[in-house]
């Protein structure tokens, strides 16, 4: 269940909030609604920065990490874990309901997952692509800035939308790069020409 301060906020900015992007799963409705509830309590923004601001605090602090994260406490126990969390943070209020919501509903272990539907909903608000860029080694920073021109001035990016670009290393793929941008993707690894090369060489047998 929702608290009724928060179904109230989503249910008024549902009349005229719609999310940049579509998410699933439980987490992803979740960070629907706080997006939807944050674009009237606050801003989305101010949201995401409370949001990171909580995951940060947990990554360093393994011991209250572990108490967020154990199904097995009590309502009680965990409202009490909650309401410390937000004073000792000064948590944005939409982010301090869902919070409240998780509690009561023992979905607190959602939470990084929520963060991160979050980060996809915030990026989509802000007019922000991502694309995944995968190499045989890290890339560096000159490489990096090459391929960001090259992304940004194709029909990847829409006018007016910035690009981040996210480097993630496979040595699997041998060289080259494999980009992906939402649901397109680019192979121009060595291991792909491989197994084309592969597939001629046997088809021609």
């Amino acid at each position: 269940m929702f608290t009724r301060s928060f179904v109230r906020s989503m249910a008024t900015a549902a009349k005229t909030v719609k999310p940049p992007v579509q998410l699933y799963g439980l987490d992803g409705t979740y960070a629907t609604a706080l997006y939807t509830a944050s674009v009237k309590v606050s801003s989305v923004d101010q949201a995401a920065g409370s949001l990171n601001k909580l995951k940060t605090y947990l990554d360093t602090d393994s011991t209250t990490s572990g108490i967020v994260n154990n199904p097995a406490l009590s309502l009680n126990d965990r409202t009490f874990v909650i309401k410390t969390l937000n004073s000792k943070l000064s948590l944005d209020k939409s982010v301090s309901n869902l919070l409240e919501v998780l509690a009561e509903n023992n979905r607190l272990g959602l939470l990084s997952d929520i963060v991160k539907q979050f980060g996809v909903l915030t990026d989509a608000h802000n007019g922000v692509v991502e694309a995944t860029v995968t190499s045989a080694s890290a890339l560096d920073k000159k490489s990096l800035n090459r391929i960001q021109q090259a992304i940004t001035g194709s029909e990847f990016v829409g006018q007016g939308k910035s690009l981040k670009i996210n480097n993630q290393v496979n040595p699997d793929i041998l060289g080259g790069l494999i980009v992906e941008v939402a649901d397109r993707t680019v192979d121009l690894s060595i291991s792909a020409k491989i197994a084309k090369l592969n597939k001629v060489l046997t088809e021609s047998l």
